[in-house]
């Protein structure tokens, strides 16, 4: 089978892990864990704003940022673009040290901080070409509430026993009482973790 996009152009699956023979999406489960960690970032990541757009206009003018179309980089550290700002990126990556931070999480600052500073793609730096043979032939990424209710599926909310696994056996009487909590120094006013 074919490698495809979903979604956003850019991050590509082999078809037979995401699809079943019958070209629905697979059960999460039965997704391995690198391809089902992009579909599942993928989901909050399509109908964002495409990233150098962002960067210009910010959050009080997001309405004129371009929808992003592409996505570039590993989960949580990804560079979300329009057409028109793809050549900034792949300048950067290819002539301006940005291939040092393939891989990383970082990926996506190291861009930011670049584009940030004043700097783009020459003028006419050529964009990569996008070969969509059957755009409409894939089914739909789920939603974020669809996503939700797969993850949910079968989850039985087992109690873990944390004791147990630390090798602990639990014993009788080791509750924590009101008196423990105001004998101890835990301030539950706090925010924790804090500075103090």
């Amino acid at each position: 089978m074919a490698k495809v996009s979903i979604g956003l152009r850019g991050w590509r699956f082999e078809e037979d892990e995401i699809f079943t023979d019958d070209e629905e999406l697979k059960p999460l489960d039965e997704i391995p864990e690198d391809p089902r960690e992009r579909l599942l970032r993928l989901v909050g990541l399509v109908e964002e704003p495409c990233d150098v757009c962002y960067l210009d206009y910010g959050e009080a003018e997001v309405h004129r940022c371009n929808e992003a179309e592409i996505v570039y980089g590993e989960p949580d550290g990804e560079v979300l673009l329009c057409p028109e700002h793809e050549p900034d990126l792949l300048y950067w990556f290819r002539e301006a040290g940005g291939s040092e931070h393939k891989g990383s999480v970082e990926f996506a600052d190291r861009f930011h901080e670049w584009v940030a500073a004043g700097n783009e793609a020459p003028e006419g730096y050529a964009s990569v070409e996008h070969v969509e043979e059957d755009p409409d032939g894939l089914p739909d990424l789920p939603d974020q509430q669809e996503v939700q209710e797969r993850l949910e599926e079968g989850f039985d909310g087992d109690r873990i026993d944390i004791l147990e696994l630390a090798g602990q056996e639990e014993r009788d009487g080791d509750e924590l009482t009101e008196e423990d909590l105001a004998e101890s120094e835990l301030d539950l006013s706090t925010d924790y973790p804090s500075d103090r």
